[in-house]
């Protein structure tokens, strides 16, 4: 991969990192607004009121210039939220990780072969050597993790570790050191973190909704019941959206990036048949169950079948493989069959 190439592919990720940090308020604004929604419906009790100019407004019905006002209110209200989740996150995000994965740190004495390995790598590139932690499973995967220098973590599994040789294994740490040099790192966390809080705010605002409906029918005058569905029905569509464009972070993350790590990998270690060897091993068998999707779109494979297939986060390992052979001059391993030969 030429190194105009990669250059690229870095100042698109810091691009892509900042046009995160600009548009979070946007949508956060519309969870903002559904809110302001609700609350301006819900306001009065189901019971009539008169508004500043005097005239008669039905019970529930829905206020557009009351939630307007009420707008500016939950926006700020919701910027609090989000800064102290954001604050946690930036800070505890690796614990949080740990948290769901099992992962436990190692140093140089408790898997020697596994910390010189990495070690070497980052010497021969005068990198910074990230932390060192092992998820215990069978499963074969790995990802690096963190937003800064001082945070960058390196994770693999106990499966990783006992199914690979050395060759294959050191592979799978250059593939791994490529996405921290590359900043693929930085721009999946903060996705993660993001995706993370309007997640939250959705579910807390679905639930609210839903419970504020139902509570205004059965309670309600039958005028104020139709009422306070539209009011929810039109909170439901700005929270389905902002919703959406949170989930759209995650497709706009190029898949192009898992390319850019095997060929720096390649780089790294001048060893394209490692590369393709290891893939070959993990293909089928890098399903960490528990694991959330935030941290599956950051490991090596993040294996998905049929429908959602269409909204992977991974190219297909095949065409990974494909790629390291036609490019970097790889060659496949054959592979031994199961079946005795006679």
């Amino acid at each position: 991969m030429g190194a105009t190439g990669l250059r690229t592919h870095i100042w698109n990720n810091n691009l892509k990192s900042l046009l995160l940090l600009a548009g979070f308020p946007v949508l956060l604004s519309l969870i903002a607004l559904a809110a302001a929604f609700v609350l301006s419906g819900a306001s009065d009790g189901g019971q009539g009121y008169y508004d500043k100019d005097g005239n008669y407004v039905a019970g529930g019905m829905v206020n557009f210039s009351g939630a307007l006002e009420t707008w500016p209110t939950m926006f700020a209200i919701s910027m609090v939220v989000a800064a102290i989740w954001f604050v946690i996150a930036w800070f505890g995000h690796q614990a949080m990780i740990d948290a769901s994965t099992g992962a436990h740190s190692v140093e140089r004495g408790d898997e020697p072969e596994l910390y010189n390995l990495l070690e070497n790598l980052c010497i021969s590139r005068g990198l910074t050597m990230p932390k060192l932690r092992i998820i215990e499973t069978p499963q074969m995967n790995a990802y690096a993790s963190g937003l800064k220098q001082s945070q960058y973590t390196v994770t693999v599994t106990r499966g990783l570790m006992l199914s690979l040789n050395k060759e294959e294994l050191e592979a799978v740490l250059a593939h791994e050191l490529s996405h921290i040099r590359n900043n693929d790192v930085r721009l999946l966390v903060i996705s993660v973190i993001f995706v993370g809080i309007f997640s939250f705010l959705a579910q807390i605002g679905f639930r609210a909704l839903f419970h504020g409906a139902f509570s205004r029918v059965g309670g309600s005058r039958r005028g104020s019941g139709g009422n306070a569905i539209i009011i929810v029905l039109i909170a439901m569509v700005i929270v389905g959206i902002a919703y959406g464009l949170a989930l759209v972070i995650r497709f706009m993350l190029s898949r192009r990036r898992e390319y850019m790590a095997d060929a720096g990998a390649v780089e790294l270690t001048r060893n394209p048949d490692a590369m393709i060897s290891a893939l070959e091993k993990i293909s089928g068998h890098a399903a960490i169950e528990g694991a959330p999707d935030g941290v599956r779109e950051m490991m090596i494979e993040n294996p998905k079948s049929g429908f959602a297939g269409m909204f992977a986060t991974h190219p297909p390992i095949e065409k990974r493989i494909e790629a390291l052979v036609e490019f970097a001059g790889g060659e496949r391993r054959l592979r031994q069959s199961a079946v005795p030969q006679v």
